[in-house]
Parts: structure tokens; C-alpha cells; sequence
């Protein structure tokens, strides 16, 4: 037996010893994702399989250490189980590994310094949700194959690896929900290959520095979330303008961000994920689409007006500069950006109106520009006519629907007309001259008076 597939079932217990008993010397691969296991019938530390490649066994139940892949494997993939323990550094001894997910475990300690010498084959490394500690490793190899590293969720400190900008293929690097301390990596802008950039949740600080000296920085960015951080300053206007990937509006099929390892007989595909908050929640992404572009730099200390620049971010769908120290007015431009779904501009100092050009965003679906320093009429019509009173609470100076609060200004539009509009028709108006009518009302009545008295007297006369 070369494969064994036993994914998406209902079993329990442990793996029995016979299901690879008679297979060692020719066993390829093994998916046992999405069961119930709970471990092995013996206690395998060491996977007794001298040409397995596949080892899958992601989404169950799995205790206690890492099992140990032989040095043939090439995909290794345990996320979701209660493993435990630190990795260990007998993994060095694998040199043909691609894939490795070690993700939603309860892995502890350090990273062995043998993971420098495993970038030389890897493509994929998701090392999230677990306890790891210490700093990142500061030894990816020159030209490494990286595609993906996510290291979120766990309990990394210092500086960001600068040997990552030996990591030239790399699409997607997360680094959310850790306790890194540094400045804006800007030198990752090198990397024109990144799609994707999450640095949420540290301790990053200090303005945004270095992007305006490479015209070519981030030429493929989509995604940046730089949210929860103590980044400060104002945004230069050229930060936007190398940002080429958000310019466009993607037209096509769209298809996931992934990675693909071909065997002889079989392919294994690993789909990147990541989480973000898009359209005001937290959103897990197990498939990344290639067309989704968004920008989050909220809870930050950025300051001063929002660039210019925005306006040329055509593909932007979600933009967040929410929770700073903005001021200046909102953007009538970003009534140019015609896909933006959500627009978050909530507890900032903005002042002024809110553009009436915003109309034009058709598929604006959220909408908050709560607590700043707003006024006059909310823009009626269209999507507006869809967001409710928390859209534009902490605004005591806007007016207008849904809030309660009319404008002083506004026209109320004419009644519909009804039976007794014939007789108000005989009414004067009121641009009427009442001093005309006045004289010509008492002339006639005086007139009348003369006519009458000498027609009383003369009548028999008249007749």
C-alpha cells in the first residue's frame, strides 16, 4: 500500500498498529484529517515509515509530543490537535520538508536554530496559535522558496527578522498577536512578490518611515493591517502611491491564494489563510481571494489630514482609520473608490461635512463615522438611506436622517394636492402685493358706495 486516505470520517481511539504494519517500506501517504483520533496505538515518537512523504493527520484529537516524520517527508501537517511539548530538534534532520503546519496546538519553548536550514526547501510555515516564545529566527537562507509564514498568536518579542528579505517569493507573512517591539519594517517593501502583510496586535511604534525612497515599495500589496499598534505621525501621501496592486479593479474570475506540492501520482494544495477585521468583526479567512484588497491602520496614533493619495486605490474594498488622531475633512475623493464595502473613519477629529460625493459608492455596505467632529446633513439616498443612528453617533452637529435631529435649512417638499386645491387656486398668493390689493379693494368700495347712493335716489329716473 502506497496511500492511505481516511479523511472526513467519524473515527475514534487510537491509530491500530496494523493500519501501516505491512506497509512500512512503501507507505507514501496518510490523511487522517478531520476525525476523532486521539493518538497511536503505541506510542510512535518516531514514525516508523522509511519512504513517507504525507503525513495529515490535521483537525483531531491528537496528545502529548510531536510525532518525528522521517527524513523523507515532505508535508507535515498536525494543525488542531492538543499536541504539546517544544519542537524538536531532531527535525533538523528533514531535508526535503515543504509543508509545515504546526498551527492550534499547545506547542511551547523556543524555535530551534535548525529551522534557518529548513527554509532552504520550504514553501509554507504556519506556526500559529501555539506558546511559542523567544525572538523570530534571523536565519532565513538566501533565495528561500517561502511562500507563506504565519507566526500570529503566540508569544514572539523583539525585532522582525530582517533575513526575511531573503524570502523573495514570499506572498503572505503574518505576524499578528505577539509582543514584537520595532519600527515599520519598511524594507520588506523589497519583497515584490507580497500580497499580504498582518502585523496586528504588537508593539510596533513611530512614524512610517522609508517608504518615500523606493518609488517601487510593496508593488504587490493588497492586504495591510497594521492595526493595534502605537504607530504615530502623520501618513505621507506617497505611502499610497506605490501601492500599483490596490490601483486596479480586478476583472475576472477570481481563484484562492495557495501553494502546490506535485507528486508522481497525487498533488497536495495548501490554501493560505489568515484573519482580519473586515466589515466592522473579526473575520477568519481559511481561503484567501485574490481580488479581496483592504487597509486597516486603526487604534494607532497616526495624526493630521488623510493623503490625497487614497483616491487613487481603485480596488480598495475595505479601508479602517479608525481610533487615531486624524483631522482635517473627510475625503470628498473617496467617492472615486466605486468597490469600497466598509468605511470606517469612527473617533478620529474630523470636522466638517460629510461629502455629498459618497453617494457614488454603490456597494457600500458599512459606513461609520461616529464620534468626530461632524456637521450639517447627512447625504440622503442610496446606500445611505440603509445605515442606522450608530453610523453617526458623538456627531452633536449633523443633522438629518436616521438622526432625530432636523436641519434648520432643509426644504420640507409640498404636501400632495387634494379636492380643495380648486378653491385655494382663487386665493392670492403669497408673492401677491397686499398694498395693491388693499388700494384696489378700497378704490372699488368707494366707487360702489357713490354708484349706489345715486341709483337709490335716481331710480325711478333710472328706470
Amino acid at each position: 500500500m502506497r496511500f492511505l486516505f481516511l479523511a472526513n470520517n467519524k473515527i475514534h481511539g487510537l491509530i491500530p498498529e496494523w493500519s501501516w504494519s505491512n506497509s512500512q517500506e512503501t507507505l507514501e501517504l496518510i490523511d487522517l484529517s478531520n476525525n476523532f483520533i486521539t493518538g497511536f496505538h503505541r506510542s510512535h515518537y518516531f514514525l516508523p515509515l522509511v519512504r513517507l512523504k504525507c503525513f495529515i493527520i490535521a483537525n483531531n484529537m491528537l496528545h502529548g509530543r510531536l510525532p518525528i516524520p522521517p527524513r523523507t517527508i515532505e508535508v507535515y501537517d498536525v494543525n488542531n490537535n492538543h499536541l504539546e511539548g517544544e519542537i524538536p530538534p531532531l527535525i533538523r534532520e528533514v531535508k526535503f520538508l515543504r509543508f509545515l503546519s504546526l498551527s492550534s496546538n499547545n506547542i511551547t519553548g523556543i524555535l530551534p536554530p535548525c529551522f534557518g536550514s529548513l527554509s532552504n526547501s520550504l514553501i509554507g510555515l504556519d506556526l500559529s496559535k501555539n506558546n511559542l516564545q523567544g525572538t523570530m529566527m534571523n536565519s532565513f537562507t538566501q533565495d528561500s522558496p517561502l511562500q507563506s509564514i504565519d507566526l500570529s498568536e503566540n508569544q514572539f518579542v523583539g525585532q522582525v527578522s530582517k533575513s526575511l528579505t531573503n524570502c523573495t517569493n514570499l506572498e503572505v507573512l503574518s505576524l499578528r498577536d505577539n509582543s514584537l517591539y520595532d519600527v515599520f519594517p519598511f524594507w520588506l517593501g523589497t519583497l515584490v512578490e507580497l500580497q499580504v502583510l498582518i502585523l496586528r496586535s504588537n508593539k510596533f511604534y513611530g512614524e512610517i518611515q522609508g517608504l518615500t525612497t523606493v518609488s517601487s515599495q510593496f508593488p504587490k500589496l493588497r492586504i495591510i493591517d497594521l492595526s493595534n499598534n502605537g504607530f504615530s505621525g502623520q501618513l505621507p501621501h506617497k505611502y499610497f502611491q506605490s501601492w500599483n496592486a490596490m490601483k486596479l479593479v480586478s476583472i475576472g474570475k477570481a481563484s484562492y491564494m495557495q501553494s502546490k506540492v506535485s507528486f508522481k501520482v497525487f498533488s497536495e494544495v495548501d490554501p493560505y489563510t489568515m484573519a482580519i477585521t473586515y466589515k466592522g468583526s473579526k473575520t477568519e479567512f481559511k481561503y484567501i481571494i485574490n481580488i479581496l484588497v483592504a487597509i486597516d491602520l486603526s487604534c494607532n496614533k497616526f495624526e493630521g489630514e488623510i493623503p490625497q493619495s487614497l483616491q487613487d486605490l481603485h480596488g480598495l474594498q475595505s479601508l479602517n482609520f479608525s481610533n487615531n488622531h486624524f483631522t482635517g475633512h473627510v475625503l470628498s475623493s473617496l467617492g472615486n473608490l466605486k468597490n469600497l464595502e466598509a468605511l470606517d473613519l469612527s473617533r478620529n477629529q474630523l470636522s466638517g461635512e460629510i461629502p455629498q460625493q459618497l453617494l457614488q459608492l454603490g456597494f457600500l455596505a458599512i459606513l461609520n463615522v461616529s464620534f468626530n467632529h461632524l456637521e450639517g446633513p447627512i447625504p440622503q439616498g442610496k446606500q445611505f438611506d440603509t445605515f442606522e443612528n450608530n453610523s453617526y453617533m458623538g456627531n452633536l452637529r449633523l443633522c438629518g436622517k436616521p438622526l432625530s435631529k432636523e436641519c434648520q435649512h432643509s426644504k420640507v417638499s409640498a404636501p400632495p394636492q387634494t379636492s380643495s386645491t380648486m378653491y385655494e387656486s382663487f386665493l392670492p398668493s403669497e408673492r401677491v402685493d397686499w398694498i395693491v390689493i388693499f388700494y384696489g379693494v378700497g378704490s372699488g368700495l368707494i366707487v360702489g358706495i357713490v354708484f349706489g347712493n345715486f341709483y337709490a335716489r335716481y331710480y325711478d329716473w333710472f328706470i
